[in-house]
């Protein structure tokens, strides 16, 4: 059963709607739960950087801080308007954020496809604004990146997931490709959550279709 929603929560507010927000950063966690790493960095030379838009930001991040290669992960927001939102901001729909996970990686070590392979078969990116049950614009499936063969590979990768899912009578991709613009950092609770929280909420769902091989092997 799904219960009324408000339109504000379904689309991407005007820039006089959206809330004021802040000037000052969030408070959130110094280092990841898991690995004990510091979540703003320093990064390691060498590494890069990509956010993951693919629903509630918990199960995500465990997904991708378990991948070998990935240094940190943190929750956060990100492709909206209100500077330094809260969670409870970001929920009503007015700020514009995705809720995402930040993934720094060590391109050596892990290929940008291996990530991407991760991101289209772990949650269905062709709701629009919603995740299962999980409803508006924050829930949106999102990859904003940060260089451009980024780019290059998740927009060839969203034309070969289409085929795939096209062939397997499955609708159409509503992934958001975009560069990445400013990441904030959620509260503390909500980094690692269910590394703290292991029976926590998950609603991941894939689609039950692969993610063909990549054009080129990194």
């Amino acid at each position: 059963m799904f219960y009324h929603v408000p339109e504000e929560k379904l689309r991407m507010p005007r820039p006089e709607e959206a809330l004021p927000g802040r000037s000052d950063p969030v408070p959130t966690a110094q280092t990841h739960f898991v690995n004990g790493r510091p979540l703003k960095g320093p990064y390691p030379e060498g590494s890069e950087r990509v956010l993951f838009g693919m629903g509630c930001f918990w199960g995500v991040e465990r997904l991708f801080w378990q991948i070998e290669g990935v240094w940190v992960t943190a929750a956060g927001y990100a492709g909206g308007v209100t500077p330094n939102p809260t969670y409870r901001e970001t929920v009503t729909g007015l700020t514009g954020h995705a809720e995402v996970v930040q993934v720094v990686y060590d391109p050596k070590v892990v290929s940008f496809e291996r990530l991407l392979k991760t991101f289209w078969e772990e949650h269905d990116p062709t709701q629009g604004m919603r995740q299962g049950n999980d409803v508006g614009t924050t829930y949106r499936s999102a990859i904003f990146y940060t260089t451009e063969e980024q780019k290059a590979l998740a927009e060839a990768s969203r034309q070969d997931y289409q085929r795939a899912l096209t062939s397997a009578g499955v609708g159409g991709v509503t992934t958001e490709i975009t560069e990445a613009g400013e990441f904030y950092f959620a509260e503390p609770e909500h980094q690692q959550y269910l590394a703290k929280n292991p029976g926590g909420y998950c609603g991941l769902q894939g689609t039950g279709v692969s993610c063909p091989a990549p054009r080129s092997a990194a």
